[in-house]
């Protein structure tokens, strides 16, 4: 791991064994990029690949050369009037208005050890300053007194740079801040694919993968939330890029409020991806002296497919994003009474089903909505956190002392960022919700939003959830977000302030998130919100899972949990088991399935287990145990997508996990719908040892006599023929073998 600057070409090369990122300085004096790709020699020049020249109708700055057109350069930072008319990074005006035409140019740098800290907002992070390079470009405009810190890590062990900026006024004069993106990437070729992971509640994260076409594409979210409709992150990859081989770039955002990715194909065979804070809406106002600084970006490269850039992905945001006691710590199995009660419960209930749980092998039982105020429905009293004693009458206290004497641990739901108008809360401060000041106002499930932006808004909402969780023996923490923003201005805000609205309230957020996790070290929190609405990076550094979608349909779950793979780890997305037919889309899967899926994530059950037959139950039983011994491999180990996108409706299905070391792998084979007369197909392997010999055993969801899998799979068998020729599918079905839909397999790999 390198980062060299060469004052005789003008260029800085930042290298380690995976990348090499070259930044040359243009005759204007600002960055440009020169190449991002495989690694090149340290030793080499390469400023002279980047390409500018004189077209029609292009434009140059006076007192430089003519062929010196911003509008064909790959610039690192781009601003707009100068001659760049593809979308820019950065933008700034006076306070009345008048737009600035920013010149950027390098003024200094400086390369540290390590990584520095943002202010305000979660980023990855090292423990060791050898783990890391940061470089750090200023630029400045001298004519406007405007400064930009551009930020670039280098981590030492994957193929992925983390970029921000900070914008600084040395003015003598307040200007306002419109457009801060954090990262800017222009590309040669307009040849790529981009792919992103769309969707809505219950359907969250589906990938959608498009050729890009000459113009302005890309997504984003205005719902004051990352939002469920459009993921932040996204690839550019080559139309030929599959799992295993081929070019693609990838791009997450580490943020949790209204952001863009913009990916525009200019006129000369150039692609330009941006991605940051949603500029809608948006302007931060910089007093003389005052600065911004932006969201992280993690911004990656790889050659050898997707498979290979999600292993790096999934590695820097588990083990160098989230933080704390529960980042390598395995997650316990918990068991939720939302879909078990809903909001009708009460003390004898909840003990019962957590008595069965524990019986079960449960390890975590977790009291969902329903248990403060009067809350019998979702028509009030969020807001209102003081037990409901006609359901609980020995409050919180007891219920978790009895929990955990049972031998479980014990966790709580909350949604602390909402209000509900039939509230206390609301009834003594009604100026505290987002959108007060207005005479309209919007309800979403019966709710509104507490304004986050608001020092005393957040103090009491740390004070409340700390006093909640100092009056128990509370080890988890599920935070949920049930609603969008409409009407989003503050009453705590100056009018020519609004425009900060969106980005104070996620800096609230955070700092409340903060000051909870620093205060309560071991709890486990889980973020959600209605699901899968704010599953993102920003929150991922607070809480080491997310719920991954509030449909817990196990066939529904393969595209949500295969797209969410792409850059999230196995260890962040919680998954549970829930009763058939089931409560989203009705269908019935076996057991085994629901499990088989679930599996690979957090685990969990979301159902009554006093309903179930003693069948169920000690299929249940198996489940739990199995998982046990399998814990570490499906929560930690390098997770591989084999076969069967969802997002080409592909009918089988199937990825797997292994441990660090290679010795033990487990492969999840999910046939959706079941045909007669079925061919052969053979599922080669990933990530094995191809040395070692493996120990195969197989757990079908529906067994059959005589089951084909069995004979064909299990046994001993040699890495290298398991990843050349892989597990042999099929066989059975032709003699009227009746397994039916949605069946699966689960095989086993010991060294």
């Amino acid at each position: 791991m390198a980062i060299v600057w060469y004052p005789d070409t003008r260029e800085f090369h930042l290298r380690n064994d995976f990348i090499s990122y070259v930044i040359a300085l243009l005759p204007d004096s600002s960055p440009a990029l020169a190449y991002f790709g495989k690694p090149l020699a340290l030793d080499g020049r390469y400023s002279r690949l980047v390409r500018f020249e004189a077209r029609a109708l292009s434009t140059h700055q006076k007192g430089l050369p003519p062929s010196f057109c911003l509008d064909f350069v790959s610039r690192e930072y781009p601003t707009y009037g100068r001659g760049d008319f593809r979308f820019p990074a950065v933008e700034l005006e006076t306070e009345e208005g008048f737009p600035l035409v920013l010149d950027l140019h390098y003024k200094d740098h400086r390369v540290i050890s390590g990584k520095p800290e943002p202010s305000g907002l979660p980023a990855t992070y090292c423990e060791s300053e050898g783990e890391a390079e940061t470089l750090v470009l200023l630029l400045e405009d001298r004519a406007e007194q405007i400064e930009v810190e551009l930020f670039y890590t280098l981590f030492a062990a994957h193929p992925i740079l983390a970029r921000r900026a900070a914008i600084r006024n040395n003015s003598g004069r307040a200007l306002r801040l419109t457009r801060a993106y954090s990262a800017s990437l222009d590309l040669d070729s307009p040849n790529w694919d981009l792919i992103h992971f769309s969707g809505a509640w219950a359907r969250e994260r589906h990938l959608v993968r498009q050729p890009i076409a000459p113009g302005v594409q890309g997504v984003g979210s205005l719902r004051g939330s990352s939002s469920a409709q459009h993921n932040p992150s996204a690839m550019l990859a080559r139309p030929d890029c599959t799992e295993t081989a081929g070019e693609a770039y990838g791009a997450i955002l580490v943020y949790s409020g209204n952001f863009s990715i913009d990916v525009e194909v200019g006129s000369h065979g150039d692609t330009r991806l941006g991605l940051g804070i949603n500029p809608f809406h948006f302007s931060w106002l910089l007093a003389p002296g005052d600065s911004f600084e932006t969201p992280e970006a993690l911004v990656g490269y790889t050659a050898q497919g997707f498979g290979e850039l999600s292993l790096h992905y999934h590695e820097l945001l588990g083990r160098r994003l989230v933080r704390g006691q529960w980042r390598d710590r395995e997650r316990p199995i918990l068991i939720n009474n939302w879909e078990a009660t809903y909001f009708h419960f009460d003390e004898q209930k909840l003990l019962e089903i957590a008595r069965s749980a524990k019986d079960l092998g449960i390890e975590l039982f977790v009291l969902d909505d329903g248990w403060f105020g009067q809350r019998n429905d979702d028509t009030s009293s969020l807001g209102d956190w003081e037990v409901n004693r006609e359901k609980l009458p020995h409050g919180i206290e007891g219920l978790a002392g009895s929990i955990t004497q049972m031998g479980l641990s014990f966790g709580l739901w909350v949604e602390p960022e909402m209000v509900s108008p039939d509230s206390n809360l609301y009834r003594t401060h009604p100026d505290w919700v987002v959108g007060s000041p207005l005479a309209k106002q919007t309800l979403g499930r019966n709710q509104l939003v507490l304004d986050m932006t608001r020092p005393e808004v957040v103090d009491y909402l740390y004070e409340t959830l700390s006093r909640i969780l100092s009056s128990a023996p509370i080890s988890y923490i599920k935070w949920d977000m049930n609603r969008h923003m409409t009407e989003p201005v503050s009453a705590a805000l100056a009018p020519d302030r609004q425009g900060e609205f969106f980005h104070r309230y996620i800096l609230g957020l955070y700092s409340l998130y903060r000051r909870l996790t620093r205060s309560f070290p071991q709890v486990l929190f889980e973020s959600c919100s209605a699901g899968g609405n704010r599953f993102d990076a920003g929150l991922l550094s607070f809480t080491p899972q997310a719920w991954t979608s509030d449909d817990s349909d196990a066939i529904e779950r393969l595209p949500i949990q295969w797209g969410t793979s792409f850059f999230y780890p196995p260890s962040s997305m919680g998954a549970h088991v829930s009763a058939v037919p089931n409560h989203q889309v009705g269908r019935i899967t076996p057991l085994w399935t629901r499990a088989g899926v679930a599996f690979f994530g957090a685990f969990g059950y979301e159902l009554d287990p006093l309903k179930l037959s003693d069948t169920e139950l000690e299929e249940i039983r198996q489940q739990i145990a199995f998982y046990k011994v399998w814990r570490r491999v499906f929560q930690f180990g390098s997770f591989y997508r084999l076969s069967g996108s969802p997002a080409v409706d592909d009918n089988l299905v199937a990825w797997m996990s292994v441990s660090q070391d290679k010795r033990r792998a487990v492969v999840l084979v999910v046939q959706v719908l079941a045909h007669p007369n079925p061919g052969f197909r053979r599922l080669p392997l990933r990530g094995l040892s191809p040395e070692q010999s493996y120990q195969v055993k197989v757990i079908p969801a529906v067994p059959v006599k005589n089951e084909a899998s069995i004979r064909f799979n299990e046994g001993l068998r040699r890495g290298d023929e398991l990843l050349q020729v892989g597990l042999l599918l099929g066989g059975d079905g032709w003699n009227g073998v009746s397994r039916g839909d949605f069946t699966s397999w689960l095989f086993t790999l010991e060294a």
